[in-house]
């Protein structure tokens, strides 16, 4: 999952894969390190040169290792205090799909930046994103985006959306079913021993955001002798299933929802909704019935924009003009030439829908859909992931995360809507750590936090947390 509101073979195959040719072990390769800047096109100029690039060759199918190869970009930031090294931390920022080669000086620039004294920083784009084989063969046709007819009623409307996703995924499918097929977390998991294996390192420590926390559980799962110290911040859930995770996430909303209309009435002299909860919450869903989409997003979004986005509905009301999303282009290429966009939509639909264990047909997914809307009627809505393995041919691959003894710190967010607390709870009782909660709804913010610091005393001592701390505050209403 990205870090936005409202911001996956047979099971023989994937069980020989996981055991014999996963586990084999190569010499360490000598990594060919260069500056990105030097190397990799479209570097950012904001990098202050301390970030050195290489790339790790992996197979594509690990069932069959002497196959077909690809190479995963890597990107490194040495510990600024090398006398005091102790290893390296992988880092992930979430997604599936999202470029995590910037995360090392993403980290360097945060409030956790003191994991970097003592260890070398570590990103790597997951393989199908940006420099690490970004080359799916599925351009974008004429229809693709097409809108239904305005005529057809609301569940034909859902269907032909459906059925024009479903070719799209069957198409891009066919373009190379065998890379689409091993594009799984527990492949890019693999990966990343592959990493460790290439940086000639016994044990690596990892830090993984969002759908990064099912990746540091898949190499946990399959590696935990390999670990040195994990953590885990705004946790998946354990199972997988694109439906429950909509559930899940517009419940979380609807309570958002309503606690946002709450802040709101008491602050009836300056937004002027109403001074109690119940009628504020009726005046923002009639708003919401006139203008839709982008009402919804300012409801179930996080505290720290109540006070903008209590002044932004407060000035549609008043007859202001709806704010518009901008939508991101796309980049293509191959290895250090990419045109890197920073994110890969195939990808990450091929990663949820390769494990998702939930229904592709739309007769179930439209009632699934009706019940969510009936059960938030606040939000209202049909879901951030409906529908999105419409068609998708390739047999399931389900997480099968269990326990292990590595040291491992899970973080989750009291309020958050993207990935709720009770996922963190979930994974806590599937593969064991210690929880620490944050009283925010900010997804993946411990490294914005003053209590980053536990993270580094984490990756420094191994000491885990089961406490709390706290979020950043809501901000003040603003004036109209």
């Amino acid at each position: 999952m990205p870090r936005n509101r409202v911001a996956i073979v047979l099971l023989a195959t994937t069980m020989a894969a996981l055991t014999a040719p996963a586990l084999a072990s190569a010499s360490p390769a000598s990594l060919d390190w260069k500056l990105c800047k030097d190397v990799a096109k479209g570097w950012e100029p904001a990098d202050d040169q301390r970030t050195e690039c290489a790339m790790v060759p992996v197979p594509v199918d690990y069932a069959q290792p002497e196959g077909r190869k690809i190479d995963i970009a890597v990107s490194r930031r040495k510990a600024t205090d090398p006398a005091r090294r102790r290893g390296v931390v992988l880092l992930n920022p979430g997604g599936p799909g999202q470029s995590g080669i910037h995360e090392p000086r993403w980290i360097t620039d945060s409030k956790a930046a003191g994991i970097g004294v003592d260890h070398d920083l570590i990103g790597f784009d997951p393989r199908g994103v940006d420099y690490s084989a970004d080359d799916v063969a599925c351009p974008p046709l004429p229809g693709d985006d097409a809108e239904p007819p305005s005529s057809l009623p609301d569940k034909e409307k859902a269907r032909f959306v459906f059925e024009r996703d479903a070719k799209v995924n069957q198409r891009c499918v066919t373009a190379d079913p065998e890379f689409v097929r091993n594009l799984t977390t527990e492949n890019v998991a693999r990966d990343m021993d592959r990493i460790r294996e290439a940086l000639g390192e016994a044990k690596i420590g990892f830090y993984g955001v969002s759908w990064g926390t099912a990746l540091g559980a898949a190499y946990r799962t399959a590696f935990d002798s390999r670990v040195d110290r994990m953590l885990l911040d705004s946790v998946m859930s354990p199972t997988f299933d694109v439906g429950a995770m909509d559930d899940a996430m517009v419940a979380a909303g609807e309570i958002t929802a309503r606690d946002f209309a709450a802040w709101i009435a008491r602050y009836d002299a300056v937004y002027h909704f109403g001074d109690r909860q119940p009628a504020v919450l009726e005046a923002l869903l009639k708003l919401r019935d006139e203008h839709g989409e982008t009402v919804t997003n300012h409801l179930a979004g996080p505290r720290r924009e109540w006070a903008n986005a209590a002044k932004a509905l407060a000035a549609l009301r008043d007859g202001g003009a709806p704010s518009t999303k901008p939508v991101a282009g796309q980049g293509r290429g191959f290895g250090w030439d990419v045109n890197p966009n920073g994110f890969n939509t195939f990808q990450q639909t091929a990663i949820l829908c390769n494990a998702s264990e939930g229904p592709r047909d739309f007769e179930t997914i439209w009632q699934r859909r009706l019940e969510r809307i009936s059960a938030y009627p606040a939000i209202a809505s049909p879901g951030f992931w409906n529908g999105r393995c419409a068609g998708w041919p390739l047999p399931v691959q389900p997480w099968k995360f269990t326990p292990g003894t590595s040291p491992l710190q899970l973080v989750g967010h009291t309020y958050e809507p993207v990935t709720p607390i009770g996922w963190a709870v979930a994974m806590r009782e599937r593969i064991g750590g210690a929880l620490l909660t944050i009283e925010d709804d900010h997804h993946g913010s411990l490294s914005s936090l003053p209590c980053a610091s536990r993270a580094v005393e984490f990756f420094s001592t191994g000491k885990t947390d089961d406490g709390s701390c706290a979020g950043a505050p809501i901000p003040p209403p603003s004036g109209r």
